[in-house]
Formats: structure tokens, C-alpha cells, sequence
């Protein structure tokens, strides 16, 4: 398959290091806004739509997790980018792993938010898929959100809430589905031991999507691989715990403590 020329925003000096940031499954590149200001004045910050979401095109039938790395080589290409430090949330982070074993020259350093090497569930992901082909993703918009914040905080951010089901229903149905399908594909787990990249692990300790699990397994496969566990935190860490989150990806780029 031919890679997707995705959709993409860049932010920050010019002469910056090149911070490279992958969405989550449903959300699109404004799911980064919290972290922006700060990054920006320290990164030439590259933020994308992975294909199928936000402005992005959504090439009909499955992906894979090659596809979507494939997608972010041709990004990088395209904006003449030889090395960016990468962070990913949940299927960015799944691409972030696979860039990182199949690129490592390209990958300065790696963040892998709440995400996962394998789910060990691919029938529900087969199963969320076809939900989309035939029913739209508007209709998964409630659950899917349900499980990026914790029930206190999105209690006590309405609007966010609100935001975070549209941007989930703004997703092609087709393009969505095509992304499913490479999460239930995927077994990252033999390549764990191969990345080489400096890498940090982010997990929310009350993530339904992906819990805590996940994580440390990726923590404990990749070479000198570092955990850093947030709470009060769901799926979306980045924006439940923003400038932690923030703060994190700064000293991991910058090679400072985290």
C-alpha cells in the first residue's frame, strides 16, 4: 500500500529540534493543544492527523501498523526532516515503536503515552470495526470517550467532553475502521528488545482502554526504558495531567531527569 500523505501542522522555530506528535485512535492533532505552548518554544513541533482522522485521508480497507509507520516516514521525507523526537498516545505511541524498530536513524529519542505492544484482544478491535463500517463512528463516540478521562474529571469538564465525542465522530467511518484493524493486527512484543532509541513509557493508572499493564510491559522490553505512572489518570494522560505530561516529554527530548 502506497503511504498516505497525511495531513500535518508545524509550529515552533524553525532551527528547533524537530518533536514529531501521533494521535490517538479518534482524536486528531488538536488533542496536543495543552502541551503546545510550552513545546513550541523549545521544538519545531510537527503534530498530524493520522490517516482517516482529522483532515487526513482515509484509504478504504484494513491497515496496518507498517501502514501507519510508512505514513509518518513520507511525513518526515516531505518536510526534509532527517531525525525528530518522537511521542505517540495510544496508536501514535504503536507507531512510535515500529518507526523506532524499523527507523531507529530517524528517532532521535521516543514517548509511548498509554499504549500497548499487543491489546491481546483482536476480536474486539475486528468487532469495533465493522461497528464503524455499518454504523458510523458516532455511534462508538460516547463509549470511546468514556474511557479517555476519568469520571471525576470529565464530571468537571463538560465542554471537553463534548469536544472529545465530536472529534471522535468526525472521524471517517472507513479511515477509523482501516485503524482498528491494524491495532487487532498488531504484535509489537518480539520487537520490544530492538529498539534503541532513548525511551519513556507513560501510563495512566486508571486507563480502562489500556491499563497499567500494557505499559510496564513495554517498559520492561525496551533496553533502558523508563515508567513514569500519572494519577488521577485515564487514556488521554496528555490532557487529565497535562503539564506533567508536558513536563515528561520536555526532560525526555532534552536528555534531562525525568
Amino acid at each position: 500500500m502506497t503511504a498516505t500523505e497525511v495531513h500535518a501542522v508545524v509550529e515552533g522555530p524553525a532551527d528547533a529540534p524537530v518533536l514529531l506528535l501521533s494521535n490517538s485512535l479518534g482524536a486528531d492533532h488538536t488533542m496536543w493543544d495543552p502541551q503546545l505552548p510550552r513545546l513550541t518554544e523549545r521544538f519545531r513541533v510537527v503534530r498530524y492527523d493520522t490517516r482517516g482522522h482529522g483532515s487526513s485521508p482515509a484509504p478504504a480497507g484494513d491497515a496496518t501498523i507498517d501502514d501507519l509507520t510508512d505514513d509518518v516516514v513520507a511525513l518526515l521525507d516531505r518536510f526534509g526532516v532527517a531525525q525528530a523526537h518522537v511521542a505517540g498516545l495510544s496508536i501514535g505511541g504503536m507507531t512510535g515503536l515500529r518507526l523506532a524498530v524499523r527507523e531507529p536513524e530517524r528517532v532521535a529519542s521516543l514517548a509511548v503515552l498509554c499504549s500497548s505492544a499487543h491489546t491481546g484482544n483482536e476480536q474486539t478491535w475486528r468487532e469495533r470495526a465493522e461497528t464503524a463500517r455499518t454504523q458510523g463512528t458516532g455511534v462508538l463516540a460516547e463509549a470511546v470517550a468514556g474511557r479517555w478521562l476519568t469520571p471525576a474529571f470529565a464530571a468537571a469538564h463538560p465542554d471537553l467532553v463534548a469536544r472529545l465525542r465530536a472529534m471522535i465522530t468526525a472521524s471517517d467511518d472507513e479511515g477509523y475502521a482501516g485503524c482498528c484493524a491494524a491495532i487487532a493486527g498488531m504484535d509489537l512484543r518480539p520487537d520490544l528488545g530492538r529498539v534503541t532509541p532513548r525511551t519513556l513509557v507513560v501510563s495512566g493508572a486508571e486507563d480502562p482502554a489500556l491499563p497499567p499493564e500494557h505499559q510496564q510491559l513495554i517498559a520492561d522490553g525496551v533496553p533502558g526504558a523508563r515508567l513514569l505512572t500519572l494519577s488521577p489518570a485515564a487514556h488521554l494522560a496528555n490532557l487529565e495531567q497535562a503539564d506533567q505530561v508536558t513536563d515528561a516529554l520536555i526532560a525526555h527530548a532534552t536528555g534531562g531527569p525525568a
